[in-house]
């Protein structure tokens, strides 16, 4: 039985952690919280540890400032490692996360084991990009649940959010409850950084692994197959028939590829530290 315990840090992130070994780190959405990564914690404990985060502005995690820029997010993540004595940790980072990721990769590349990106951004269509920021706009206005009804419908199969009502209300609720200063801080980095220190990307030396799904509208496999192309050495993995929020609909699956990707970095450092010995 995995028991999950909610921590704080000096500055004020939560988080949970649980499971032994190899640290790893998973970043959320905008608009939802550590919460959403249950399937994975439970898929991934067995093997890792297994450590998932309240971004800025979310959960029970502070509210960013005024002028809070990417970095910062980078900043949160790497005072949570040296909170827990981890020198380094995988990093998987979901959607506004996948960002968060990547910052802290070109800032923090010591402390950084292997990469995931799941689901995220990169290098939006003039339309795409019009489209996230009226979003951003609407949600200034109205709120942090203003796009809800529309974000479900590209986050999920119509089938699944039809069998889980009640995982839909729940969410609904998680966006609502959002502080709205600091969704809307999130919300605007997600519209606009998606070009993030796009030159320095081939700096990136960590194993990296561009993953999303078929079907996913917003972070699309083209963004996929993009982003990868500028990280020396990435791999990507486009799932079958799956849309925004695969983490949650399709848990296994998503575990299986990230399972393998893990694994796969853990034998080749395990190997390199044979050679050295």
């Amino acid at each position: 039985m995995i028991r999950l315990t909610a921590e704080r840090t000096p500055n004020g992130t939560s988080y949970l952690a649980t499971g032994q070994g190899q640290p790893v780190v998973l970043i959320h959405g905008v608009g939802l919280n550590k919460e959403m990564w249950g399937g994975q914690i439970v898929g991934l404990a067995p093997h890792f540890q297994v450590i998932a985060y309240d971004m800025l502005g979310h959960g029970a995690s502070p509210r960013p400032g005024a002028g809070t820029c990417l970095l910062d997010y980078a900043e949160q993540l790497r005072e949570l490692l040296d909170h827990l004595n981890l020198p380094q940790a995988h990093v998987i980072g979901f959607s506004m996360g996948g960002l968060v990721a990547r910052a802290f990769a070109l800032h923090f590349p010591q402390r950084l084991g292997s990469l995931v990106i799941l689901n995220s951004v990169f290098n939006r269509s003039q339309e795409q990009r019009a489209g996230v920021i009226e979003r951003a706009r609407q949600a200034a206005e109205h709120g942090p649940d203003a796009n809800a009804e529309a974000a479900l419908s590209r986050w999920f199969s119509h089938e699944y959010q039809a069998a889980n009502p009640a995982q839909m209300a729940a969410i609904r609720q998680t966006l609502a409850g959002n502080d709205p200063q600091g969704y809307l801080t999130t919300y605007e980095l997600f519209a606009t950084q998606d070009m993030y220190r796009v030159d320095d990307l081939h700096s990136i030396q960590a194993p990296t692994l561009v993953m999303t799904g078929e079907l996913d509208p917003g972070s699309t496999p083209d963004m996929a197959r993009q982003l990868a192309s500028h990280i020396t050495g990435a791999q990507v993995a486009i799932l079958d028939e799956q849309r925004h929020m695969m983490p949650v609909e399709s848990p296994r699956l998503v575990n299986q590829a990230l399972l393998s990707f893990l694994q796969q970095v853990q034998s080749f450092q395990n190997q390199n530290k044979g050679i050295v010995a």
